[in-house]
C-alpha cells in the first residue's frame, strides 16, 4: 500500500476549507472557521478513539476530551450555556471507560472521573438553585466519589475523605437562610432541658 504523503493529506484540508467557504458565500453555512475546527477537533478525537476501541486504554482520555472540544465548538447559540458542563462530561466519561475497562488496575479513574462529574453538574446548577446550595452539592459530590472508590475496590481509608466531605457539604447546607439559627435555638434548648431534667432528678 502506497505511504500517504503530506501533501496529500494537506491537499484534501485545502480543498475542504475552499469548499466551506463556497458553501459560506452561497448562504448555507455561517461560522465557516467554526464548523472547520469543530470538525477538526472531532476527527482528531475519533482517531484517539479508534486507538483506544484497538486496545490503547490511554487513548479514550484525548479523544473524548478533543471530541468534546469540537462539539463544544459546534454548538448552536441557545446551547452555549450548558457547554461547559457538557465539556467536563465528556472528560469526565473518558475517566469512567478507564475505569471499567479494568477496574482493579484502575480504581484511581474513579476520582477523576467523580470530580469531574461533579463540575459538570455544578457548572449549570447556579441557574437553578443559589450559590450556597451549589457549594453544598460540590461537597456531597466528592463525598460520593470517595464512596464509590470504598464500595467498588474495598478500599476502607476512602470512607474518611468521603465522610469528610459529606460532613463540609452538610455544614454548607445548614448554613441556608435561617436554617442555622434555628437548630442553634434547638440546641440550645436540648442543652437547658437535659439540665432541667439532672436538676429535678436530683431533687
Amino acid at each position: 500500500m502506497k505511504r500517504i504523503e503530506p501533501s496529500f493529506v494537506i491537499g484534501l484540508i485545502l480543498i475542504l476549507v475552499g469548499g466551506l467557504f463556497i458553501l459560506q458565500n452561497m448562504g448555507i453555512l455561517d461560522n465557516v472557521g467554526d464548523v472547520f475546527w469543530g470538525g477538526v477537533f472531532l476527527a482528531a478525537g475519533a482517531l484517539f478513539l479508534f486507538a483506544f476501541i484497538t486496545g490503547s486504554w490511554w487513548a479514550v482520555i484525548p479523544g473524548l476530551t478533543l471530541a468534546g472540544l469540537g462539539v463544544l465548538i459546534l454548538l448552536p447559540d441557545p446551547l452555549e450555556k450548558y457547554g461547559g458542563a457538557l465539556f467536563l462530561g465528556s472528560i469526565s466519561l473518558a475517566f469512567w471507560l478507564v475505569f471499567v475497562t479494568a477496574m482493579r488496575e484502575r480504581w484511581w479513574a474513579i476520582i477523576p472521573a467523580g470530580t469531574l462529574t461533579t463540575l459538570a453538574i455544578v457548572s449549570f446548577l447556579p441557574e437553578f438553585v443559589g450559590g450556597i446550595e451549589t457549594g453544598a452539592f460540590f461537597f456531597f459530590g466528592l463525598a460520593v466519589t470517595f464512596a464509590l472508590v470504598a464500595l467498588l475496590t474495598g478500599m476502607r481509608w476512602a470512607w474518611y475523605p468521603a465522610a469528610a466531605l459529606g460532613a463540609l457539604g452538610l455544614v454548607v447546607l445548614l448554613a441556608i437562610g435561617d436554617i442555622a439559627n434555628y437548630i442553634m435555638a434547638a440546641v440550645l434548648i436540648g442543652a437547658g432541658a437535659f439540665l432541667l431534667y439532672r436538676y429535678f432528678r436530683r431533687a
